[in-house]
């Protein structure tokens, strides 16, 4: 049989450098999107590693002031030099030239052959949350003394809200609040006590005829 035919390579078959060429413009439009995703926040690097001295192929919320065409990082040069060299680098510290602190991550992308054809690296500058951050924390932090037990519940206190929440601790114990014995009644109360209720005027006797009790049994209950 003649085998011609079939060793002969495929002229229609792209080569090598144009199959590169095409993941790396897949991820061009990867780093655009994500870069304009977070505006002055973030920004993404899109690392032509076949070319090292212009490695930088596009820069999508430019935070660090290079420019498209400018060198490799080291962990650009590192991935060209070692295939075996991480392929995900994640959440690292990082600094942008004019000393603002960032987060970083560096992803590598490999062509069919196993090679290191480009690194799309994502630049956080921290700078612009640390401070958001301290803000936050301050809001909302609590005085120490007051977190065991809250001073107050913002819910309305009226006969309505209490008969509804007399209700609901009932289910929690399969039954309706006249239906309970006293155990579940006295532990009932005691909830009730504790979430402030009795605050408000006529609870006790409220929370009596609910239950099917006295207003004397109701505050013996919370005793």
């Amino acid at each position: 049989m003649d085998h011609t035919e079939q060793d002969t390579p495929d002229e229609h078959a792209p080569d090598a450098h144009a199959v590169d060429e095409h993941l790396i413009q897949e991820a061009e439009k990867i780093a655009v999107a994500l870069g304009r995703m977070f505006p002055g926040l973030c920004e993404v690097v899109l690392h032509d590693l076949r070319d090292p001295r212009h490695a930088i192929r596009a820069i999508e919320n430019n935070l660090s002031g290079r420019r498209v065409g400018d060198s490799a990082t080291e962990l650009g040069l590192a991935r060209i030099a070692d295939p075996e060299y991480p392929s995900v680098i994640q959440n690292y510290p990082n600094r942008f030239p004019d000393g603002r602190p960032a987060k970083s991550t560096s992803i590598g992308i490999k062509n069919a052959a196993g090679d290191y054809i480009a690194a799309l690296c994502l630049n956080l500058d921290v700078s612009v949350l640390s401070p958001l951050t301290l803000t936050l924390s301050n809001l909302v932090a609590t005085d120490a003394e007051h977190r065991d037990r809250p001073l107050e519940s913002l819910r309305d206190r009226n006969a309505r809200e209490l008969r509804r929440t007399v209700e609901a601790l009932a289910a929690e114990r399969a039954g309706t609040p006249r239906s309970l014995g006293r155990k579940d009644k006295r532990e009932l109360v005691r909830q009730l006590h504790q979430d402030g209720y009795f605050d408000s005027r006529d609870a006790a006797q409220t929370i009596a005829d609910l239950l099917g009790v006295s207003r004397a049994t109701v505050y013996n209950y919370t005793k």
